[in-house]
């Protein structure tokens, strides 16, 4: 019997779970380790905060994904490698043993080695903490809609400028404001009471970017765009701003709703916020450089054309935390998934002990970035298009892929 153990419930590794299910191998046993029973998928996040789809629907159960492979499931958060006794160690519970090892656990935002940061500002990975923060939010604005509230969001990429325009879109939605005018004849009355509600707003959303323009991996177009769409929606930017320090105000006052935390910049800019959310580079786990992993300057595992680790060939790695070395690649999600069946083709060759399969990613991808009222932009190469139609193409794509793990028999022997 071979022991195969999978850290972490990435898309990856939800797909090779869910392929072991259909294809099972016989004398391998599946253990996954998982700190979360619900895998977040990555595609409706930004949806999730806007209000647009509940837990349930952009979550997976991976309790009923392992039990559909066969898979032990131990819930506990892997906190190092001992490569040559080929142990996991785990936060909680024994070490465990593996033949062969596949990582698949994500990425941490970079940068929060800044003063303060770590201690006080809310990271939007790991996912399941980043929602705990969010919802709690939420819940305050619910019970305290008079209360002004002020959010800063830390990282000018992708990720910060989807986040920044769906949780103003979610806060607007909470104050009751934004009610779409319908007819043609409103068009110029709709535009004009949601301008005077921007100006009423008793929330501010603040982006933070260390550069000079937004979304560098993005085309010019798509960049000057969508910072108009912020400007339009009231967000302020603060670009060529590098933030150096996060503090909590510490100060006795009688203010009803004072105000926590407080950002400052080289510049001499200071901020004070109720909430921080840093969504910066991606960055590594340490205790995967510590575990002795060939790993890239930020401290993902290098692996080769079959996802297989450089340095030790019988551990495997997909998904945000792997650095294909020879086909360099942003960290999204769309790479995560396309990842999900070479991964499983490969662990089973190397079970078998059959040559593996090269695999190579394609050089662009669509990005489709939601801008929080059911709206999105495609962005590749020099292309750029905005439509309502994108929002239902990609809500209809992410549903899609979702549905790949609902509905899974009890076990594999059932099918």
């Amino acid at each position: 019997m071979k022991d195969l153990v999978l850290i972490g419930g990435g898309h990856s590794h939800a797909i090779v779970l869910k392929m072991f299910g259909i294809k099972p191998l016989p004398g391998v046993r599946l253990t996954l380790i998982s700190d979360v029973l619900h895998a977040p998928y990555s595609g409706m996040l930004p949806g999730h905060v806007a209000g647009f789809y509940n837990y349930d629907e952009c979550h997976i159960d991976l309790r009923s994904l392992a039990e559909f492979a066969g898979c032990q499931i131990l819930i506990d958060r892997a906190i190092a490698i001992d490569l040559n006794k080929n142990l996991v160690i785990c936060q909680t519970r024994p070490p465990v043993n593996f033949d062969v090892l596949s990582v698949d656990i994500g990425s941490t935002p970079a940068s929060l080695s800044v003063p303060g940061a770590a201690e006080y500002a809310i990271a939007a990975k790991p996912v399941p903490e980043f929602l705990a923060s969010w919802n709690q939010l939420i819940s305050e604005r619910q019970n305290y809609p008079q209360k002004p509230l002020r959010i800063a969001i830390v990282g000018g990429g992708a990720g910060g400028v989807e986040l920044a325009l769906n949780m103003q879109s979610r806060l607007e939605k909470e104050e009751g404001r934004g009610k779409k005018e319908e007819g043609r004849g409103k068009k110029e009355e709709g535009r004009r009471k949601r301008e005077e509600n921007l100006e009423n707003l008793s929330s501010e959303i603040h982006l933070f970017h260390s550069g000079a323009e937004l979304m560098q991996g993005h085309n010019q177009r798509v960049r000057r765009r969508l910072q108009e769409i912020l400007i339009s929606r009231g967000i302020q930017l603060h670009l060529k701003e590098k933030v150096c320090a996060v503090k909590k105000i510490e100060r006795e006052t009688t203010l009803q709703f004072p105000t926590d935390y407080q950002i400052s910049c080289k510049s001499g800019l200071e901020l004070e916020c109720d909430r921080i959310f840093w969504v910066t580079q991606a960055s590594a786990a340490h205790w995967i450089r510590e575990s002795g992993l060939a790993a890239d300057s930020n401290g993902f595992i290098q692996v080769n054309d079959c996802l297989q680790s450089v340095s030790h060939p019988n551990v495997f790695a997909a998904g945000d935390i792997a650095a294909m070395v020879n086909y360099p690649r942003p960290k999204a999600g769309v790479f995560a998934v396309r990842q999900g069946k070479p991964l499983f083709e490969n662990l089973q060759q190397f079970l078998l002990e059959k040559p593996l399969k090269p695999f190579a990613p394609q050089k662009h991808y669509l990005g489709l970035i939601g801008t929080g009222n059911k709206r999105a932009l495609a962005s590749r190469g020099s292309f750029m298009w905005e439509s309502a139609l994108l929002w239902y193409w990609k809500d209809w794509i992410d549903r899609k892929f979702m549905q790949k793990f609902s509905n899974l028999p009890k076990t594999a022997d059932t099918k």
